[in-house]
């Protein structure tokens, strides 16, 4: 049966959009997960993913168009499936509701003076859907309380989404005047999660005047307040420690586009905020190298409160423990990977005598710091190159070749794990692996990192070794076709030459779709992978 997509709410202030590309033409095989178009909001272009199977019928806004939320954007269905009705029937929900606006206009004075009565200058924030698989959001640390001063791009929020924290910023300046989502709760997108305004507003009538769903009494609000200060002290000056910058988005996108580290840029915004103006006038120093690897330095994650796992001597008892959005996406997509994609597991032992040799020449020089993952990295991205087939993606009807390399890096956090992407890694040298592979597994452990920066990989590395793992498995990071899992270096007697001497192993094991990968191909590939991470000397000719 087909199904109608409208124009997603992709931002909370979002109220049209723009199809700045489609990726996908009327006719094409449509699979669950497949990015239709590239949609723009009010804030940013995003990709806009299908959660349905079929065949794209039809296309309701065309390149370039832009039309409100909830606009018929596409239909999906099967081949040939008549959808004249759905089409024609979308053209007149449209009149429908302009009729039906006007018509309450008219008709229904009531629902007016509900309107007027909220007052001018007042805001109703609601849950924002910061990512486009994202149904609801989990309020991780509030950074304003109620009753304080609120500029346009003060952070209001730290939200925790399917895929990662985020900052969520004002839009609006006045007083916050109501916090709907307590520290710790969730809550569906487009839920109250706050009310600003100027100070003194009955916030009670803005609540019950019919836009806005009934929330909570606001009593408790300020009996938490010095609580809150408390918490949110920390964040009145930007850290220079890698684990926080405060910046404006626009601030951000152009650093990006310049190639400006934010860690080395002074913000003049509100608690030490980066905003346009201290990018644009940023001027690089002598000392941004410098200033950029102590930036990259991945912060090891703090030590998160435990439930206490015991029970008093004799007696039984439990504690349920509510999981996180991210605990239930590793469940959920880790859980289809295994039961849908055939696995299977190759291992090889490699002699990491050289790599330890040239490592430490590599790292004797000033400002270089290139570890054993970063060799390996290195490595499977050059493998890649020449086995294509490992770099594939399965899509039932077609196996897609990547003509691109990006390698994602298996990345511990308090939650779970994340996977940051790092982009053409083939094209990247092994220190500038190195720095990013810092910089985003800091982000990461910090929750600072964004959406863009976990997705797009073909291919991933895994690495226990630095836990004393000597060897394991891991499951496929869909849609790639393989994951590497790095052991330890173990030092061992060894047979080289006819004689038994000590050497240094480390073990890789190879897990791979026997959808699209064999095990000829997997065999060839860590044949490859060994002839590079025993001769680093390969990887920088």
């Amino acid at each position: 049966m087909a199904e109608i997509i409208n124009m997603p709410r992709l931002s909370d202030t979002m109220e049209e959009g723009t199809v700045a590309a489609w990726l996908k033409n009327v006719g094409d095989k449509i699979e669950e997960g497949d990015i239709l178009a590239e949609i723009e909001t009010d804030k940013a272009t995003m990709e806009f993913e299908s959660f349905n199977e079929g065949f794209l019928l039809y296309i309701g806004i065309n390149e370039g168009e832009t039309a409100p939320v909830d606009s018929l954007l596409a239909i999906i269905g099967e081949e040939g499936e008549d959808i004249s009705a759905l089409v024609s029937g979308g053209a007149q929900a449209s009149t429908t509701e302009e009729k039906e606006e006007t018509t309450t206009e008219e008709e229904a004075p009531v629902a007016a003076t509900s309107s007027s009565e909220i007052p001018e200058g007042v805001e109703v924030i609601k849950m924002p859907r910061l990512s486009d698989t994202m149904e609801e959001g989990t309020v991780a640390a509030w950074l304003k309380n109620v009753g304080d001063k609120v500029e346009e791009g003060d952070i209001l929020a730290e939200i925790e989404t399917d895929k990662a924290t985020m900052e969520f910023e004002s839009f609006y300046s006045g007083t916050l005047l109501y916090v709907g989502i307590k520290e710790g709760e969730s809550s569906p997108v487009d839920e109250v999660l706050a009310v600003i305004g100027p100070e003194g507003t009955d916030v009670d009538a803005v609540l019950n005047s019919g836009n806005a769903p009934a929330a909570k009494a606001t009593s408790e609000a300020p009996k938490k307040e010095t609580k809150k200060e408390e918490k949110a002290a920390p964040v009145e000056a930007v850290s220079t420690d890698g684990k926080r910058v405060f910046a404006s988005p626009l601030a951000k996108k152009i650093a990006a586009d310049k190639g400006i580290n934010l860690a080395d840029v002074t913000g003049s915004g509100d608690n030490g905020r980066i905003v346009k103006k201290d990018v644009e006038s940023f001027t690089p120093s002598a000392t941004s190298s410098s200033s950029n690897a102590t930036a990259a330095k991945a912060a090891a994650p703090e030590a998160k409160a435990q439930p206490a796992i015991y029970a008093p001597v004799g007696e039984e008892g439990f504690e349920d423990v509510k999981n996180s959005s991210m605990r239930k996406v590793i469940a959920k997509v880790l859980g289809q990977s295994k039961f849908t994609a055939p696995h299977f597991y190759l291992t090889i032992e490699v002699d990491m005598d050289n790599a330890m040799a040239s490592r430490v020449q590599i790292n004797s020089l000033p400002d270089i710091k290139v570890s054993f993952n970063d060799m390996v990295l290195k490595a499977c991205a050059m493998a890649l190159r020449k086995h294509p087939q490992v770099n594939t993606t399965w899509k039932d009807d077609v196996t897609r070749y990547n003509k691109h390399i990006h390698v994602g890096v298996a990345v511990a956090v308090d939650e779970g794990l994340v996977v940051p992407v790092l982009k053409f890694a083939d094209q990247m040298s092994l220190t500038t692996i190195g720095a990013s592979v810092r910089d985003l597994a800091g982000k990461a452990r910090s929750k600072k990192i964004a959406p863009s920066e976990m997705e797009g990989s073909t291919f991933t590395v895994s690495n226990l070794g630095m836990f004393g793992i000597q060897e394991f498995t891991s499951i496929i990071n869909q849609p790639n076709a393989a994951i590497l899992s790095v052991g330890a270096i173990v030092e061992k007697p060894v047979v080289k030459n006819g004689e038994i001497v000590v050497g240094n192993t480390m073990k890789l094991t190879l897990a791979c779709d026997h959808r699209t990968v064999d095990g000829a191909v997997g065999a060839q590939f860590l044949q490859t992978l060994r002839s590079y991470i025993e001769n680093p000397v390969t990887m920088l000719a």
